[in-house]
């Protein structure tokens, strides 16, 4: 049978086996795709078949058809199964597994299996798949060596190799350093090294330049030869300890490379630290033989986790999951080895779950970048951490001193003498003290450190006393430093949670420019233009934009806060100034169904004594002799038809604008909005305060100071002196200030945020905004365009044209008309905008539509006759009716300009097509089946909804005259018939002869 039979078949035996544990089925189909993914190698993937299929030996053993050339799987027992690879014996037991290594005998000349190498190659592709460079090394010292032999084997012994199998074996064992799983399995692709590598010896370091003896193809009995009897039974104690003839080869080839000149003291130890850093005599003694000098090396200790590539093999998408952040390690995974653990570390540290993060493409989340503000309060938290770190670290090690200069107290000069610390120096941590000491000394560390293990009785007093005086130098410099963080703290603290406040007054200056305003509705009207292009349709009429008027009563605010600024302004004459206030106090409260604003008597007193001193009593206002006030000798919007609307509910006014007093109400509706958001926010802050006071008096007993905030206490920010309860008017004070350059702009910001929070930035360009709207008021009332505005507005009023309740506007219809046709003439050289205050439910709305008036510059049409509609392509129906065509002529106006042309009521004239009636009866049927489909559906769905099955009922019996009674005798007969294309029903009645028919 083919090998895919035989695999149907065993997955077959497997399912049929475990027909009441599907689990374990699945379970083995997860280990499948596990080793097809090379997730597992081969021998953990017989180990944990192994284990699952445990106490069924029929299945275990089945397993060895899928095995490679060189794996193979024998059941001793129910409790007992041997898994054979290259070069080894798994025993695997219920306690555990066992490793038994395969003596190198001459069997290991042959070849290795090929499968074995693809699977070994495919290792290091997958260890090494964060550093690419290590695999291409890899195989360029394979071709290399491959090349090599193939010269070699052409030249006939006449060509010795540059690369022989232990400077393979160097390279490669430099390039995986920390990686001996690797470095053991490619031990087993040189089967000539093993045994002319099977030794070597070292030459004690006694000059600075070491002279290597020539013991490359030595064995280990002619190594002892070379070396007294204290370093043959060294080499006797490391094959004990390893206990393994592999790791016991591989540790020989570590010295024969090493006498090669391959690599360096250093690089020697750092190979031999796998083998013998489990064995510190051992270890040591091997140090001092080369004359290594560890205190020289400090920094030269494994950087990088031993297992740093091993982890990247491991599939953890299809390990057992914790929640969605965590992945358990395989059971086959090796963890790597540890300088050595308390019980309690055994206890709580964690060497099963590994974080996985998973990221969804669908996540919407995107992450901000941090402010400016928020990297000046992390840097403050940076430097408080490292310099806690290194006055922690330094106080550890003064303990750590004291404690071992307590125990030198203690002992007899000659304990003294003998006394000796070890790399923690007296401690728990070889790390934390070594660096503690080297920031004090620098680059001399190396030698006070070799000085405290030496000679600890002279050093530690001096060093000590060396950390105790920084000590205090840095916890003196520390309080120098929090006064510094704290001021930083407290001025960047609210700017740090402010994210809108950063980019809001750069942009929002540019939102307000009269030229983006402007942008804004051309832009809306173009879109509907382009629509209506695009689906052959009239351009929709309606407004452009609408906006909200929430509350009526911020506009005396927003009214104070203009005229504030408008009186301070010495550009604007003083009877503008009036003109401005009356537009502020009276016509837009008019025009937005508001309480009119009062203008003082004493304002206008001062008005009229600077006026006669500056241009004298004799002099006229406004064409009017200067013997009474002049501000009170003309009131623009004395009595408007909006003034009589201020109590209605359903109404609207209307009012035809230029572009800038558009772009003045564009402004006006934004203050007035942005007040209210602030005054919203205020009364909230008040309702907070109230309900968080009336809980702490209530459930915990207690009363709230201003001061007890949380910023205040950790002393992010000052506390303030003003209460929850006067935020808005302190706001509004501030912005007076600001206008009038008493408050720099960053004190006014810093204050609003301490009031309002993040909220604030909404108000940062208040100042900016009622300049711009003053500017707009001016125009308002000194441009001659503008001015031409309001008078018409002002007739058109008296007219009844501006607007009034919204059931009489059809009344209205014509008289509005007009005004926009007044209004399009005037302003013919700029935009035309039709404004207007709608008033619903209590609900104010500004609505503005933009015109189009460049095709309608003429208001009078001019008459034209049209003298003759010849019918030339119709003569026969034209002979019979060219008289009245003459009598009766149609006739037409033109507009200049324009060309529009209007047609005269009473005035006509026909055109003919000779084919129309031939299409007519053609499209006769089409045409009548549409319509009385159409109808028909309506008919059904009206009937389906208000018809019930007794009204049909007794609506038929009366149609056939059945069950009345007081009719007149008569029968009722139905006949269907065809009618224009239709099914129709023709009812029938015959009276008895006896009776008259109606």
């Amino acid at each position: 049978p083919s090998p895919v039979e035989d695999a149907l078949s065993y997955l077959d035996q497997v399912k049929l086996q475990f027909g009441n544990q599907p689990q374990v089925y699945n379970d083995f189909l997860d280990i499948m795709k596990e080793f097809k993914s090379q997730s597992i190698d081969t021998p953990g993937v017989i180990s944990r078949v192994s284990q699952l299929f445990k106490g069924h030996p029929d299945l275990i053993m089945g397993f060895n058809t899928f095995l490679p050339p060189g794996y193979k799987i024998e059941v001793q027992t129910n409790d007992l199964v041997n898994v054979t690879t290259p070069g080894q014996i798994h025993h695997i037991t219920p306690h555990g597994i066992s490793v038994q290594n395969i003596p190198i005998t001459g069997a290991n000349n042959q070849p290795v299996e090929f499968n074995h190498a693809i699977n070994y190659v495919n290792k290091i592709k997958n260890r090494f798949q964060g550093q690419p460079d290590i695999y291409k090394a890899f195989l360029e010292i394979l071709h290399t060596y491959q090349k090599e032999q193939r010269n070699a084997k052409e030249a006939g012994g006449n060509y010795t190799p540059a690369l022989t199998e232990q400077e393979v074996y160097a390279q490669v064992a430099r390039l995986f350093k920390n990686q001996e799983d690797l470095l053991s399995e490619f031990g087993q692709f040189l089967p000539d090294a093993n045994s002319s590598v099977v030794s070597g010896g070292l030459k004690s370091y006694n000059n600075k330049k070491p002279k290597l003896l020539n013991l490359k193809d030595s064995s280990v009995a002619e190594a002892s030869k070379h070396g007294v009897g204290t370093e043959s039974l060294f080499f006797e104690k490391v094959r004990k300890a390893l206990r393994s003839a592999e790791a016991y080869d591989n540790f020989l080839r570590c010295l024969v490379i090493f006498n090669q000149e391959v690599i360096s003291r250093a690089e020697l130890v750092q190979l031999v630290l796998p083998f013998l850093g489990k064995f510190p005599e051992l270890f040591n003694w091997f140090k001092n033989f080369l004359g290594y000098r560890e205190m020289s090396h400090i920094e030269t200790y494994p950087k990088e986790r031993a297992t740093e590539g091993i982890a990247m093999e491991i599939d953890y998408a299809s390990c057992k999951r914790l929640g969605s952040s965590y992945r358990a390690l395989p059971k086959s995974y090796q963890q790597p080895k540890c300088t050595g653990r308390t019980p309690l570390c055994k206890e709580v540290l964690n060497d099963t779950w590994v974080s996985f993060p998973s990221w969804s493409e669908d996540s919407t989340f995107v992450s901000s970048k941090k402010t400016q503000y928020e990297e000046h309060i992390y840097r403050c938290e940076d430097e408080r951490f490292e310099l806690d770190v290194v006055l922690e670290t330094n106080l550890a090690t003064i303990r750590v001193l004291e404690t071992v200069q307590r125990k030198l107290s203690r002992m007899s000069a000659e304990e003294q003498a003998k006394f000796r610390l070890d790399n923690t120096l007296g401690g728990s941590s070889e790390v934390v003290h070594r660096k503690a000491i080297q920031r004090i000394y620098g680059d001399k560390a190396p030698d006070i450190i070799d000085g405290l293990k030496k000679n600890p009785a002279v050093s530690v007093p001096i060093v000590l006393k060396r950390l105790k005086t920084k000590e205090e130098e840095w916890r003196e410099a520390q309080r120098g430093f929090n006064k510094i963080w704290r001021e930083q703290n407290e001025k960047y603290y609210l700017k740090s949670l402010d994210h809108q406040g950063i980019n809001f007054k750069q942009n929002d200056t540019k939102v307000l420019r009269s030229k983006s305003l402007l942008n804004e509705i051309e832009s809306i009207y173009d879109e509907r233009q382009e629509q209506a292009s695009e689906e052959n349709a009239s351009p929709p009429t309606g407004p452009h934009l609408t906006l909200a008027y929430e509350d009526s009563q911020i506009l005396e605010d927003a009214a104070a806060l203009i005229i504030h600024h408008v009186k301070r302004q010495t550009s604007i004459q003083k009877e503008d100034k009036y003109k401005i206030k009356q537009i502020i106090y009276h016509f837009i409260p008019d025009m937005l169904f508001a309480q009119r604003g009062e203008l003082s008597d004493v304002e206008e007193e001062e008005e009229e004594e600077e006026m006669e001193l500056e241009e004298g009593a004799s002099k006229k206002h406004n064409g009017v002799p200067g013997s009474g006030s002049p501000s009170k000798s003309k009131l623009l919007f004395s009595n408007t038809a909006a003034q009589k609307l201020r109590g209605c509910d359903d109404a609207y006014n209307l009012f035809y604008v230029n572009n800038n007093w558009y772009i003045f109400l564009r402004l006006h509706q934004t203050l007035c909005t942005r007040l209210l958001r602030l005054y919203s926010q205020a009364e909230r802050q008040i309702e907070e305060e109230v309900r968080e006071r009336d809980w702490e008096r209530e459930v915990l007993g207690l009363k709230k100071e201003k001061n007890d905030n949380p910023a205040i206490q950790l002393r992010l920010k000052e506390p303030m002196d003003i209460e929850v309860e006067d935020y808005y008017s302190a706001f509004l004070e501030m912005v007076r200030n600001l206008l009038d350059g008493n408050m720099e702009a960053s004190q006014y910001e810093d204050s609003l945020r301490e009031m309002f929070t993040i909220h604030a930035y909404i108000a940062f360009t208040m100042d900016k905004l009622i300049q711009s709207i003053v500017r707009q008021l001016q125009h308002i009332v000194s441009d001659e365009i503008c001015v031409q505005v309001t008078d018409l507005y002002l007739a058109e009023s008296a007219n009844g044209a501006s607007g009034g309740t919204v059931s009489t506007q059809s009344s209205r219809s014509s008289v509005e008309a007009i005004y926009q046709r007044k209004a399009e003439h005037l302003m013919s050289d700029e935009n035309c905008f039709k404004v207007m205050f709608l008033r619903n439910r209590g609900q104010v709305q500004l609505t503005v539509e933009l015109l189009d008036t460049e095709e309608e510059n003429s208001d009078e049409p001019m008459e034209a006759e049209v003298r003759n509609l010849t019918c030339e392509s119709q003569n026969e129906a034209c002979e019979g009716g060219k008289k009245s065509l003459e009598k009766e002529k149609m006739e037409c106006m033109f507009k200049l300009n324009s060309y529009k042309m209007v047609y005269v009521f009473k005035s006509e004239d026909y055109m003919y097509r000779r084919t129309a009636l031939l299409r007519a009866h053609q499209s006769h049927e089409r045409v009548s089946t549409r319509l009385h489909k159409r109808f028909q559906a309506w008919v059904e769905a009206w009937v389906k909804e208000h018809v019930t099955r007794d009204m049909s009922a007794e609506t038929n019996k009366w149609l056939m005259g059945e069950g009345r009674d007081g009719f007149l005798p008569c029968t009722t007969s139905r006949q269907p018939e065809v009618l224009h294309f239709m099914n129709i029903n023709k009812y029938r009645v015959k009276y008895n002869t006896s009776t008259k028919a109606p």
